[in-house]
């Protein structure tokens, strides 16, 4: 037996949000400027920032080129997630959303809607995890 899940009327879009998560990933990581304004932040670990030898570097442009989104890795559709290699090493990335005007206390309410959302991407080891 198969069950194919509804949206709720009430529920944010999956391809907007995956949108506007791939749109400022790709700001963050690569320059490329979307279509339409995004808010956010990245950071980094520590430790990625010591890993030396241009490794953050070619950690942040893996993480802005990622476009590997399956179901098992992007259950929601979000595009929130990712895994990448750098040198045998694996490093997650993490995008999460916020209220715009919360001091990232609060979830954004309306993560479809990039005039309240902001967005804050990690970048880290998956090691530290």
């Amino acid at each position: 037996m198969s069950m194919t899940v509804q949206p709720q009327p009430d529920s944010p879009d999956p391809s907007v949000i995956a949108a506007q998560n791939d749109a400022f990933r790709k700001l963050a990581c690569l320059g490329v400027a979307p279509a339409q304004p995004t808010q956010g932040r990245m950071h980094v670990t520590r430790s990625l920032m010591e890993a030396g030898d241009g490794f953050m570097a070619e950690a942040v442009k893996a993480t802005g080129a990622f476009d590997t989104f399956e179901p098992e890795n992007d259950p929601e559709g979000w595009h929130d997630f990712g895994a990448v290699e750098i040198r045998g090493e694996t490093v997650f990335w993490k995008i999460d959303l916020y209220e715009a005007d919360s001091d990232f206390r609060y979830g954004a309410e309306t993560p479809d809607n990039p005039a309240t959302t902001m967005c804050v991407l990690t970048i880290m080891l998956a090691r530290d995890w």
